[in-house]
């Protein structure tokens, strides 16, 4: 897989040029240390440090930047005839070779290893984010399928107890998640609708205020008339459903069976 982004992996900003100068000065500073013992072996071995160094945290153009730089500090100050660049001889022309040469391939190797380890980042990134899209979807397609059941089964509920069928009652969708975990019926808000079923002009006035009002899933005893001419109510046991579907939720409230 080919990301056009992975040569980008380098901060950016000026900070960047800062640490450059910072890793030439400290370079340049360690080998004047050491020239007392190395005198003119390894002059550019501190600069060629330096500068992968600069490379594995700053990216390339300073990394070039501090090899050239330690290339030209490095001849003039610790390859004899020091301090002094009108002559150029053996020495001079081991440095101009060696030095270069081992610097832009270790340089190179970590250009492309940082390249490679930000490219797999941004495909795991891009992974992770297709991961989460196939989840939402699946989400939402189980949500979808499980409304579509809940449908059936009030449709299923409504044909089965149509004799017994008090009301429906539609709820907002906090309304019903808070009736799912058994807050009191109080902390719920009043329905968006209600719609009255076969048994709903026999159920006592004062029952249909507070079924209106506060309706949750489970058993409720209201007053019920057993006939449309008797006048005596009778205390009845009554089971109350909640049905989620696509529609919106729904608590529907029915004589036991």
């Amino acid at each position: 897989m080919k990301v056009r982004n992975a040569r980008h992996w380098a901060p950016r900003g000026p900070r960047r040029w800062g640490y450059a100068a910072a890793a030439l000065a400290i370079a340049s500073v360690v080998r004047l240390g050491l020239h007392p013992w190395l005198g003119p072996m390894m002059p550019g071995t501190a600069f060629c440090i330096a500068a992968s160094l600069v490379e594995y945290y700053f990216g390339l153009a300073p990394a070039l930047t501090v090899m050239v730089l330690g290339l030209c500090i490095a001849d003039y100050l610790f390859v004899p005839p020091y301090a002094d660049i009108s002559v150029i001889d053996f020495h001079d022309a081991v440095l101009l070779v060696s030095y270069p040469l081992v610097t832009l391939l270790v340089i190179t190797l970590i250009e492309r290893l940082r390249r490679e380890q930000f490219r797999a980042q941004l495909i795991a990134s891009v992974a992770q984010s297709r991961y989460e899209m196939l989840l939402r979807h699946d989400n939402e397609r189980v949500l979808a399928r499980r409304a579509e059941d809940e449908t059936h089964r009030l449709l299923r509920h409504l044909a089965q107890r149509h004799e017994g069928f008090i009301l429906i009652k539609a709820l907002e969708r906090n309304a019903a998640q808070r009736a799912s975990v058994g807050q009191s019926a109080a902390a719920m808000p009043a329905a968006t609708e209600v719609a009255p079923g076969p048994l709903f002009e026999s159920v006592h006035p004062e029952d249909i205020q507070r079924l209106t009002n506060a309706l949750w899933p489970g058993t409720h005893r209201v007053r019920l008339r057993r006939t449309a001419g008797d006048r005596e109510f009778r205390l009845t046991n009554c089971q109350c459903e909640r049905f989620t579907t696509h529609a919106g939720d729904f608590l529907v409230l029915s004589t036991e069976a």
